[in-house]
């Protein structure tokens, strides 16, 4: 059995590396943009445009995903027990305030955590939720959407999802470029290199932006990973998590959220597919599958 600890080293370094190989392709791809089409501003484009987004999404994402949810801040008198626990929880984490108590309005078991940082942190769960889990189960979800605002994923999944975005508008760009005859109208002094510079350009503009959804992908699922262990390590009490994590699994349920809010969720808030096609289907999922999740808690050592 492997520690919480070394779970989570291994997992933040895995995030860590993928994050710094999407940021070097974002730049690899806007550079060969801007040499097919002559035109140097693309680079700049990418990275400035990369800057700028992520600043806004710093500020101003919490805000955005609250509207997007529906989510309504409860009262510590109607729920006084998931305060309590969010409170221990909080304290234990070393936060100095608790995050706010958001209140989705769904039959589905969920939850999620926002915010731009642990003073701005907001915890959003479900009124399934709080009915169908025990307080053992409940402080599990609490402790894992915690670990969300500990480990900064909301910051580094706002980077990836952004990331992702540029890689698709500047493929986008291109291929527009390539349609009104920018390209070509380049290179027509040099026939041969013009059709080796479309088809690289070509392959370019259409595989990059799957590939950075794939890597944006892959960075969410590790960071579910990580924030798993790392709620374990918050309550020291893994089958709290790994209980819910099962309720979750058979709940037949289904949240009604906006797809681009998906991520942030503690599960899919859409069925898992569990057919051939589906496990073909992971490679695009934002969650790991929860038997996986399971199984990871089940071999950790708290």
């Amino acid at each position: 059995m492997v520690s919480v600890y070394s779970q989570q080293r291994l997992n933040n370094q895995k995030t860590w590396l993928l994050m710094t190989i999407f940021l070097c392709l974002v730049i690899a791809i806007s550079f060969v943009f801007a040499q097919l089409l002559g035109n140097s501003l693309i680079l700049y484009f990418g990275v400035g445009f990369a800057l700028i987004m992520n600043i806004f999404s710093y500020w101003y994402s919490d805000k955005m995903v609250i509207a997007m949810t529906g989510a309504k801040p409860i009262e510590r008198s109607d729920y006084p027990e998931p305060y309590r626990i969010l409170e221990n929880l909080s304290i234990a984490a070393g936060l100095a305030q608790t995050p706010k108590l958001y209140l989705l309005n769904s039959d589905a078991i969920n939850a999620f955590a926002t915010g731009r940082d642990k003073k701005n942190a907001v915890v959003a769960v479900t009124s399934g939720a709080l009915r169908k889990l025990n307080d053992k189960e409940l402080e599990g979800v609490f402790a894992h959407e915690l670990s969300h605002v500990l480990n900064s994923d909301i910051k580094i999944m706002t980077i990836a999802t952004i990331l992702a975005g540029i890689m698709a508008i500047l493929a986008n760009f291109f291929l527009n470029s390539l349609f009104w005859g920018g390209l070509g109208g380049r290179r027509r002094d040099d026939e041969g290199n013009n059709v080796i510079f479309l088809i690289i350009g070509l392959a370019v503009a259409i595989l990059a932006p799957i590939f950075a959804q794939l890597m944006q992908l892959a960075i969410s699922r590790k960071r579910e990973f990580l924030a798993d262990t790392s709620g374990v390590l918050l309550t020291r009490y893994p089958q709290g998590l790994i209980s819910a994590l099962e309720k979750i699994g058979n709940d037949e349920n289904i949240l009604k959220t906006p797809p681009a809010t998906a991520h942030l969720y503690i599960s899919n808030p859409f069925r898992e597919n569990k057919s051939f096609l589906g496990w073909m289907g992971n490679l695009f999922a934002d969650h790991p599958p929860l038997d996986q999740r399971i199984k990871a808690l089940r071999s950790v050592a708290v």
